[in-house]
């Protein structure tokens, strides 16, 4: 591997689970600014994944990465940038305006036991029961936290679609993870395979804004500025980075434990800059998602 990439390769395996679980966690609150802009999602998403592209390229010419990749890899990386980067994200932008986003965080912390399956599968990367177990914990203490939205959404006007939208988006990023995943086992750089990958994403998803009549719009607002930076910026550039690096010292099992142990950081934001309230049923939900992280990441594999 190159050795422009050992920076980010040397950091302690808390700092690649943490820095992922804040940053995203925090995105929450971002993303509403981006949505309370007359800009259409479909817009946004694609420069948000734009600028990331971008910037991942800058940074891996500026640590001597090649940008080629083999014709192969590209392949890999438009299905990349389709599913995970354009799909997933659109798809649990809709799935939001039918079910709760509650429901949402529950249904992704699903990606532990789908990249667990799909680790086994491909590369019979073995997963301990005692792992299972753990994360079954988390998965139940998310549950708990969002029990409330969870039971209410059965009333809602297009909760199957929003349902069959959420799964959707959970399978798109299984699929989409371990296309970039498989070009890492290859001995590809990092760098560039994200690059590509959210250039494709960006592609497609600012093309179908043009094609469903939506067109280009965007704001120059200071607070969407600020907001699609902070999440190009970090929520795409520093946060995949990590992940993956994370992934790949760790397993995609063990990383999409970030999923779970994200929607418990993004409450906290919540209560401190939007009011929520934590009620006992989300207390007892967050501790039984903190203990089981603990035993999960501490699971051999």
């Amino acid at each position: 591997m190159a050795g422009g990439e050992r920076p980010s390769r040397g950091l302690p395996t808390w700092v690649l689970f943490l820095a992922p679980v804040l940053i995203w966690a925090s995105t929450w609150h971002v993303i509403l600014y981006q949505l309370a802009s007359p800009v259409p999602v479909l817009a946004s998403v694609g420069w948000r994944f734009l600028i990331a592209a971008l910037l991942l390229a800058g940074l891996a010419r500026w640590q001597g990465l090649p940008l080629r990749l083999p014709r192969y890899a590209h392949a890999y990386a438009l299905a990349t940038g389709v599913i995970q980067y354009a799909g997933n994200y659109w798809a649990v932008y809709e799935a939001e305006r039918h079910v709760p986003s509650g429901l949402v965080a529950v249904l992704f912390c699903l990606l532990v036991f789908m990249n667990a399956l799909a680790a086994w599968v491909l590369w019979r990367l073995p997963v301990s029961r005692r792992f299972l177990a753990a994360s079954s914990g988390a998965v139940l203490g998310v549950a708990l936290i969002f029990w409330p939205e969870i039971a209410a959404s059965g009333a809602r006007p297009g909760a199957l679609l929003g349902l069959g939208l959420s799964l959707a988006a959970v399978v798109a990023a299984c699929v989409g993870g371990f296309f970039t995943l498989a070009l890492q086992r290859r001995g590809l750089p990092l760098l560039p395979v994200l690059a590509w990958g959210m250039g494709y994403g960006a592609v497609f998803l600012l093309g179908l804004s043009l094609a469903s009549g939506r067109g280009l719009a965007f704001d120059g607002s200071p607070r969407y500025l600020a907001s699609l930076l902070y999440l190009a910026v970090f929520g795409s550039v520093v946060a995949f980075t990590l992940y993956y690096r994370l992934a790949e010292r760790r397993g995609p099992a063990q990383a999409a434990l970030v999923g779970v142990m994200v929607p418990v950081i993004a409450l906290m934001v919540s209560a401190a800059l939007e009011g929520w309230r934590a009620t006992p049923l989300a207390l007892a939900g967050m501790g039984l998602c903190l203990v089981s992280l603990l035993a999960a990441t501490r699971a051999r594999h």
